[in-house]
């Protein structure tokens, strides 16, 4: 009986889940009429005048915001890079920072570990993406953001929440407080105003909502669908529903806000439309529905955040069936994101460009750390465990060699767009392009080898330490720090860019080429495939003369 129960209530905030995205589809396709003119002056009212002196501290002009978001986002990523190094080094040497000790600070390779996750998630990635998406939604919508002035105030606040996660990670409980749930709070809070800004945005467009921006708003509200199911059937409080919120996360949040940044990107740096629109619909229904299998085997980081016990993952054998087909499935939405971003791209027109090789790296990982990521979650909610020391490696590899070189690469690549301004090197970005791709890929794989080792080891009953596991975890420790490097290397060039950097024309500014002007047609092919390459209603196609004898036009 008890396990009906709970598949009930893994299926009913599934549900809930489902129906809220579909309600807030129905509401933005029908021109979002709850926000009448009376709602949108609250809520400008809310993202500026109720704020007081405190708006006035930043400027309101144009593309502002998301300049904010993204410059903070790569140094969150420096940030975050660094505990994870920490992490990875005491983990083999437990008592390298023991001299620290004086100052009140000895933290072990488990906390610095789940702290550079933490600040990598919420700081870097996060706030990578939803720095973008205030960029990217008002150019795909043909409008202005609604309240540049508000959207970079609250970069500083998100920041802020993201700081006391960083301490939480340290020492969750302090003067009686439980400090991750403030973080919680405050991330909560500026997501919020985020929300609200882009709704507004929403409101006021000119044009039609094409599906990157529908991506990108999903995931942006798929994180309140989330609690929303989450709270409303309890499961937050027990150890499935912890790991099914973890799952929805990973799904709304991180999927469909990179891919609609990711897709947009593509298309802006490689001077291509996208290569199929209906890739990216398989893209966005397959992410809502699906359950993707990237990060941890666990929900524990959601207990924490909401100061809540972490419960036991021990889901039926009906449970287990559903979760791992929904996981399963999730490979449709990654192999269509991942084909049509890489077909967008093939034919760049500047090869050369900022952030078309960390793009490439991200989507070349992204299908390997799926399988990988998919063994150990499947092992996990069977309850066999026979891979789980695989675990840690594998999460950081879908945060290292996926999300991060993917949300960077999108973040190098708009950054002529948003700033005004080219990076200071072109060369000093490639430079960090080799030693971030060498570190994640070469330093993981060897921290994989070396848990494989332990993990056979201790399968076969031997005690004794393995000496070749040792020198390979001190290996992949000394190699990833270069991804340190190469991220202190990004936060420099994208700062001195500001100032440095060479002035971008209008003349000579990159335009997004989601949907085509022109269709060239060479032979016979079918309306389908017209509109499958980006072609819209208003796109001409146009004619081009062929002929068995080259150099001679044949009329169509």
């Amino acid at each position: 009986m008890s396990e009906v129960i709970v598949m009930s209530e893994i299926l009913t905030t599934l549900a809930i889940f489902w129906l809220s995205a579909l309600i807030f589809y129905i509401l933005v396709h029908r021109g979002l009429w709850i926000f009448s003119d009376v709602a949108r002056t609250m809520g400008m009212f809310m993202l500026e005048k109720a704020l007081g002196p405190g708006i006035d501290l930043v400027e309101g002009r144009s593309g502002s915001a998301a300049r904010a978001w993204i410059m903070q986002s790569v140094l969150w990523m420096m940030v975050g890079g660094l505990f994870t190094f920490e992490g990875m080094w005491l983990a083999h040497d437990p008592t390298a920072l023991h001299s620290l000790g004086a100052w009140g600070y000895d933290p072990t390779a488990e906390t610095l570990a789940a702290t550079g996750k933490a600040v990598t998630a919420f700081g870097g990635i996060s706030m990578a993406l939803i720095g973008c998406g205030l960029h990217i939604l008002p150019k795909l919508l043909g409008t202005e953001l609604a309240s540049e002035r508000n959207g970079t105030l609250v970069s500083f606040l998100y920041s802020g929440g993201v700081f006391v996660t960083l301490i939480g990670s340290h020492d969750p409980v302090i003067l009686g407080f439980k400090v991750l749930v403030i973080g919680t709070g405050i991330h909560i809070l500026a997501m919020t105003a985020i929300v609200i800004n882009q709704l507004l945005t929403v409101a006021s467009r000119t044009d039609s909502i094409p599906m990157p921006a529908w991506l990108i708003l999903l995931g942006l509200m798929s994180e309140s669908f989330n609690i929303i199911a989450g709270i409303s059937t309890g499961t937050i409080e027990d150890g499935n529903g912890q790991w099914l919120m973890y799952r929805l996360q990973g799904s709304g949040f991180f999927f469909l806000s990179l891919s609609g940044v990711v897709l947009y990107a593509s298309s802006v740096a490689s001077g291509n439309a996208l290569w199929s629109r209906t890739l990216v619909g398989a893209t966005l229904l397959g992410g809502l529905f699906t359950l993707n299998p990237f990060g941890a085997n666990h929900g524990t980081l959601v207990a924490d955040l909401f100061g809540l016990d972490a419960g036991e993952l021990a889901m039926s054998t009906n449970d287990t069936v559903i979760v791992t087909f929904l996981m399963a499935l999730a490979s449709v939405p990654v192999i269509a994101f991942v084909a049509n971003a890489m077909l967008t791209i093939r034919d760049s027109s500047s090869p050369g460009t900022a952030g078309l090789a960390e793009i490439n790296l991200g989507l070349l990982a992204m299908v390997p750390v799926f399988i990988g990521s998919l063994f150990v979650q499947t092992d996990a909610v069977s309850g066999t465990n026979a891979i789980s020391g695989l675990s840690w490696t594998i999460e950081e590899m879908s945060r290292w060699a996926v999300l991060v070189p993917l949300s960077l690469g999108s973040v190098l690549a708009l950054y002529p767009s948003i700033t005004g301004r080219q990076l200071a090197s072109a060369e000093r970005a490639r430079t960090a392009f080799w030693l971030m791709g060498a570190a994640v890929l070469l330093g993981l794989m060897l921290n994989l080898t070396s848990s494989a080792i332990d993990m056979a080891l201790l399968d076969a009953g031997v005690e004794d330490s393995s000496s070749l596991s040792h020198e390979l975890s001190v290996a992949a420790s000394v190699i990833f720090y270069f991804a340190v490097v190469a991220m202190i290397l990004h936060c420099l060039n994208m700062v001195s860019g500001l100032f440095r950097g060479e002035i971008v024309g209008e003349d000579t500014e990159v335009a997004s080429s989601i949907e085509i002007e022109t269709y060239n047609l060479a032979s016979a092919t079918s309306v389908s495939r017209i509109l499958a390459s980006g072609a819209g209603m208003d796109t001409m196609v146009v004619p081009v003369g062929e002929s068995d004898e080259k150099g001679s036009a044949t009329d169509l």
